[in-house]
């Protein structure tokens, strides 16, 4: 195909054939938020259902049923920042994945400190019996 007969050249117009430059995609209906809503929604239920259906019954092995929940939950975590958070692999999308990384370090710092002050608090503290005098 020649470039000189192509209809698009001098339309300026934005079609599926080519990359778009980040803010130059073409407008998205509502259709598409709506479908994506109601889809990721589907998903969700599908995927709590699921989790209790596998905590509820015999169809899993007793000692998976906690692997199988964490695979539902890590599934679930998935469908809501895909479907609900937008987080996707597009150039436009780095500040949203580098917020969500920032605070996912937050969240983890701070859980990992509480836990080290609480074991060092309990590994330094004197035993209750050497704080109370006997009578």
């Amino acid at each position: 195909m020649s470039l000189e007969i192509d209809p698009n050249l001098q339309s300026a117009e934005l079609d599926g054939r080519e990359d778009h430059a980040p803010g130059d995609e073409p407008p998205e209906d509502a259709g598409h938020w709506i479908l994506n809503a109601n889809l990721g929604l589907g998903f969700s239920i599908v995927l709590t259902v699921a989790a209790f259906l596998v905590a509820g019954s015999n169809t899993i092995y007793a000692p998976a049923i906690a692997d199988a929940l964490i695979v539902l939950a890590i599934a679930q975590m998935g469908v809501h920042l895909v479907f609900f958070l937008h987080i996707t692999t597009g150039p436009d999308n780095t500040n949203n994945v580098l917020a969500l990384a920032f605070g996912i370090m937050v969240v983890f710092l701070i859980v990992v400190g509480s836990i080290w002050i609480m074991y060092n608090l309990n590994h330094n503290l004197m035993p209750v019996q050497e704080q109370m005098p006997s009578p």
